[in-house]
């Protein structure tokens, strides 16, 4: 007997294909890994073809995988623009997944995010705000607000916005240590940075674009954490101004030393015209006009 294709059991293979592995995908979805490892089992059974390779650094898709993969996207496509027929222009539905930087997720998107699900109540928004970041051309992600531009993929992508950082000590710190005159001076200061063998981005190495001398002694792959080592008085570091000029407890040191970084707003080509992702594109691109100040340090 002929078991019929479920069409759970293809957004989960669909899923598996993007994240790289089972249990990741099985995360992202708020599913048992064992649930999602039946499911695929299941699925492969009724097909007749095995679809992933395991290897050790998760899932890898087979020749019929990736045949698969074309024809079940293509699907998900089409019960997108079903699920966004101009009935429902005024009403946004389904799930929009934005991944973005840890700073710029907890400081600026997550201050503001209340305005955008109040103009549309009926969408499910992932904020994921981690060090590291989620592919749009693997299509784990709607939207990426990325520290670069693609150079590659199936994506399209537009600059969202130049942001600074600065130097920061406590005002604590700088009351008790006084503040550097000058770069030469920094190396006499505990300084707090990234951790070098886990940057997620190469524009995040910050310290040696102001002295090729200067070096983290206190690291941390988080900038929440780097922000709470400073403001506790650790020592001094680098921040976006939207962090560092936010918070009452921190001074500018070397005021006149400015970094300066952009971001990127990138989504993949075949969902790019998806109503909420429309929508969510255009209220980011309006919010970041209308607050670019913050961003800037200006």
């Amino acid at each position: 007997m002929m078991h019929p294709l479920r069409w759970n059991d293809l957004q989960d293979f669909v899923a598996i294909a993007r994240a790289g592995q089972l249990s990741r995908a099985a995360s992202g979805l708020g599913v048992d890994p064992t649930t999602m490892g039946r499911r695929l089992r299941r699925l492969e059974r009724v097909l007749g073809q095995t679809l992933f390779e395991k290897t050790r650094e998760g899932q890898v898709l087979t020749e019929a995988g990736e045949r698969l993969l074309a024809h079940a996207e293509a699907m998900q496509r089409a019960a997108d623009r079903i699920e966004e027929r101009p009935g429902n222009a005024h009403e946004l539905t389904g799930l929009l997944r934005v991944s973005v930087s840890e700073g710029f997720g907890a400081w600026f998107v997550a201050e503001h995010l209340g305005d955008f699900v109040e103009r549309h109540p009926a969408l499910v928004v992932d904020l994921v705000a981690s060090s590291g970041f989620l592919s749009p051309s693997k299509r784990e992600t709607d939207i990426a607000i990325l520290l670069a531009r693609p150079r590659a993929g199936p994506v399209v992508s537009a600059k969202l916005s130049d942001y600074a950082l600065r130097l920061y000590a406590a005002r604590a710190y700088a009351d008790r240590h006084g503040a550097p005159a000058n770069t030469t001076a920094l190396r006499e200061h505990r300084l707090i940075g990234y951790i070098p063998d886990l940057l997620y981005a190469p524009e995040l190495r910050y310290l040696n674009e102001i002295d090729e001398a200067l070096a983290p002694t206190v690291r941390s792959s988080s900038i929440l954490a780097q922000h709470r080592l400073i403001a506790s008085g650790v020592g001094l570091g680098v921040l976006p101004c939207f962090i560092g000029d936010a918070d009452p407890a921190l001074v500018r040191v070397l005021p006149e030393m400015r970094i300066q970084r952009s971001f990127w707003m990138v989504t993949h080509q075949d969902t790019r015209q998806l109503q909420r992702v429309r929508a969510f594109k255009d209220w980011l691109t309006a919010l970041v006009q209308e607050r670019r100040g913050r961003l800037t340090g200006e």
